[in-house]
């Protein structure tokens, strides 16, 4: 793992993409993750790309906030999915959020995508409200949060 850089910015946008694909099929627009502009974010220090030998085949958006860390995005190249990559970096942001002294990891993820809602649930996630999406009329966000200290 290691943080973004700017000349990083084009393949995260890629892999971004890449990853959110069959959802933006679904839904029929892109979620929120894909229209991001990932610049700030790096400047930030808030991207962390997970690397495959000299492949982008991960990362993660995380913000430190003062009482948890927030997921904004985790995403797996296809071209990587299916190895528990996902997981290891929903650990990174574990350990990334006990070094900040923070005693949870929150996220959010649109009610329509039931088998990342899944994921996050047996990894400890728990389910903490629903409501509607303010940037985009008639989706729903799901809102979940886990203890660092609780294991998967």
């Amino acid at each position: 793992m290691r943080l973004a850089r700017p000349d990083d910015l084009a393949g995260i946008v890629a892999l971004t993409t890449e990853a959110y694909a069959p959802y933006t099929a679904i839904f029929d627009a892109p979620p929120i993750p894909v229209t991001e502009d990932y610049g700030p974010r790096i400047g930030r220090g808030e991207v962390w790309l997970l690397q495959e030998g000299s492949d982008l085949a991960g990362l993660i958006v995380l913000e430190r906030h003062a009482d948890h860390a927030m997921i904004f995005s985790v995403a797996v190249s296809p071209a990587f999915q299916g190895r528990k990559l996902g997981i290891r970096l929903l650990d990174f942001a574990d350990k990334q959020a006990r070094s900040w002294g923070v005693p949870e990891v929150r996220l959010y993820t649109n009610s329509r995508m039931a088998r990342n809602i899944a994921l996050y649930a047996a990894y400890g996630y728990r389910e903490t409200g629903r409501r509607a999406n303010p940037y985009r009329p008639g989706w729903t966000l799901v809102d979940m949060a886990k203890p660092v200290d609780r294991a998967a």
